[in-house]
């Protein structure tokens, strides 16, 4: 475990609780993100495809390391259903020492180094 580990948030909308719980489960489980958390609904308002769209979304807060945080982003790439998800990192620069300890125990030793 890397002590003082940077660590950072990613934000990431998703269609439906199912997809964010999948997306989730493989992100802890791989041990790429210490923790998830899934807030179960919001709107998006966006411009796909020349018209402007409104859905239904939840969101995906995955807490991990700077270092973990380019695999983790692979992960969600390629398991995501969009075309082209949003996913985006949020440096944290103030997270209190014990929750960044636990985060960074529950990070795969060289889960930054990488594919693989």
């Amino acid at each position: 475990m890397e002590k003082n580990a940077a660590t950072c948030l990613l934000y990431v909308p998703c269609p439906d609780l199912d997809t964010a719980g999948r997306l989730g489960r493989m992100a802890v489980g791989e041990r790429l993100a210490g923790c998830v958390n899934i807030l179960p609904a919001m709107v998006s308002i966006y411009e796909w495809q020349g018209a402007v769209e409104e859905a239904a979304e939840c969101v995906l807060l995955a807490k991990t390391t700077l270092a973990a945080a380019p695999r983790l982003r692979a992960l969600l790439e390629r398991e995501h259903p969009y075309e082209i998800p949003a996913i985006l990192t949020l440096p944290l620069s103030d997270v209190n020492a014990a929750y960044r300890d636990w985060l960074a125990e529950r990070i795969a030793p060289g889960a930054g180094a990488g594919e693989g």
